[in-house]
């Protein structure tokens, strides 16, 4: 077929089947506007769906990384008080060590005195040897002249000349003997010591004591940890600056912690804390309520603990103000050591030494329980416990026996009887026994007693209270007196006088509070 042929075909074909293919081309024209608009459609939906899934992806992703950033935060806070709790156990740690190093230290320096004085000694005792051999080899040559004349003296004179010789012959042995006894006796005097000691110790088995900075408190439920602090923690900020101590309400369940170095402060937190939680009214006002209680009730426990600790001993004739103070020692440690029970330990070592040596057990025992009654005397008084503890019993009609005791009991003044010595052998059996003393905590609390005083000593504080370990101050400002500019320049002398004045670790928080209260009450 030639290509003419086959366009006519075509074009024939064209021709005759024309309408359908008109038909066929609207058809696909609109097929294809369908398409198109449902496509665009579907793209704009899916963009939107996409737009709508990056917003949600991009919270998400905020929220965990908020997320992350809090837990984060949340350990370092914890790794740094970690380090801090580690760095305060290693500078006890190295206290204690330090104070072990001088301990060995004063007893290799008393060592060495010892040693010149047996040199000294032994040194004079030669020279005195050196001086008698040459004393005896004078006399030796003196008698051989006089001997040489024996034929004209008489059997008296001989008899005479001969006792002499003999006596300074014998000088040397003389001497040793002497010194061999004498060296006799102080075995057996330090033996019948040692078995006194021995024998004291046996017949008084105490147990050991523990001091704790933190008290644990149970509540009835979650919903009382919400109370506790109150609104903006309005009602925890009233409670520790009533009491002085720092309450930790963490995620324990159940449970909030009252930590405070001072026992009594701590005390008085435990009784008021319990019975608000028992009344169920927290709130400023009842607050200080029920501290004033707490207050009321340790004064009224350590007055009783007193009368059990005389009683337990059998004491007579204590004067009520020496009683109610002795009993404060309940609420006093040191070294972990609570410091009514050392005292009533004291006394009964003094007292069975005593027994043991001869004299009066109840004079020594009166002597040995009011020792350490100093360290109950407010801390605004001057000197060293023994001497204040001293001065008060001594205003209280006590015996001068008992009051040098007590002021003797550290060597700050010359023991004048034996039961002074009594009583230091007493506290030092005590002190020193297994489980007595595990720990030192002097230095620690000595350091927030030293910043509690800085700041009540500038004008216009009312209270201060050194909380967190020390790591903080909190100082309530009379609002009468002291006005905001006021209270912000305290706190800044404050800060330089403590990084004059004071040496510690880390650093101190400064909180001063100024707090205005107006009450009316309507009838």
């Amino acid at each position: 077929m030639s290509a003419a042929d086959f366009a006519f075909l075509i074009a024939d074909s064209v021709l005759t089947q024309w309408p359908l293919a008109v038909a066929l081309a609207l058809g696909l024209g609109l097929g294809f506007m369908v398409v198109w608009v449902l496509t665009r459609s579907i793209r704009r939906e899916a963009r939107a769906n996409a737009a709508e899934l990056i917003e949600v992806a991009r919270r998400e992703a905020a929220v965990a990384a908020e997320e992350l950033k809090q837990k984060a935060e949340e350990e370092i806070i914890r790794r740094r008080t970690e380090l801090t709790r580690e760095f305060d156990r290693r500078e006890i740690d190295s206290e204690v060590r330090l104070r072990e190093i001088r301990a060995h230290e004063e007893s290799l320096a008393l060592l060495d005195y010892q040693l010149e004085q047996r040199h000294e000694r032994l040194n004079r005792e030669n020279a005195a040897l050196k001086q008698a051999r040459d004393a005896i080899r004078a006399l030796s040559k003196s008698v051989r002249k006089r001997l040489e004349g024996v034929s004209q003296m008489d059997a008296d004179e001989i008899r005479r000349a001969l006792r002499e010789e003999v006596m300074l012959e014998c000088q040397d042995e003389l001497r040793a003997l002497r010194r061999e006894t004498v060296e006799k006796s102080e075995l057996e005097l330090t033996s019948e010591a040692q078995r006194i000691l021995v024998t004291t110790m046996q017949r008084l088995a105490s147990k050991p004591n523990n001091d704790f900075t933190a008290t644990i408190v149970q509540l009835p439920s979650e919903e009382i940890k919400g109370r506790i602090i109150g609104r903006e923690g309005r009602n925890i900020k009233a409670f520790e600056a009533a009491t002085g101590v720092t309450l930790l309400v963490d995620e324990s369940p159940q449970t909030v912690l009252i930590s405070s170095f001072d026992p009594v402060r701590r005390q008085v937190a435990f009784s008021a804390l319990l019975a608000l939680v028992k009344d169920g009214r927290i709130h400023p006002a009842t607050i200080e309520e029920f501290v004033k209680k707490a207050q009321d009730e340790v004064e009224m426990n350590a007055t009783q603990a007193g009368e059990e600790a005389v009683a337990k001993l059998n004491i007579n004739g204590l004067h009520p103000e020496i009683i109610k103070l002795l009993g404060k020692l309940k609420y006093r440690f040191a070294y972990n050591q609570n410091a009514l029970d050392h005292s009533v330990e004291t006394g009964l070592l003094a007292s069975m030494i005593a027994s043991e040596a001869g004299l009066d057990p109840n004079l020594a025992k009166r002597a040995g329980l009011l020792h350490d009654i100093g360290k109950a005397v407010s801390a605004e008084m001057e000197g060293s416990h023994a001497h204040i503890g001293a001065e008060f019993i001594k205003r209280y009609g006590e015996t001068p026996i008992v009051v040098n005791a007590v002021a003797a009991h550290h060597e700050e003044v010359n023991p004048e009887t034996v039961y002074a010595g009594l009583v230091i052998l007493a506290d030092t059996i005590s002190a020193v026994r297994p489980g007595a003393r595990s720990e030192s905590m002097t230095s620690y609390v000595q350091r927030l007693e030293r910043l509690e005083k800085l700041a009540l000593s500038l004008e216009g504080v009312q209270q201060a209270f050194a909380i967190q370990a020390g790591r903080e101050i909190r100082v309530v400002v009379a609002p009468d007196t002291v006005t905001d500019d006021g209270a912000r320049e305290i706190a800044k002398q404050l800060r330089l006088r403590i990084e004059k004045e004071l040496q510690y670790p880390s650093a101190i928080k400064i909180t001063v509070i100024r707090e205005q209260r107006f009450t009316e009450t309507a009838t």
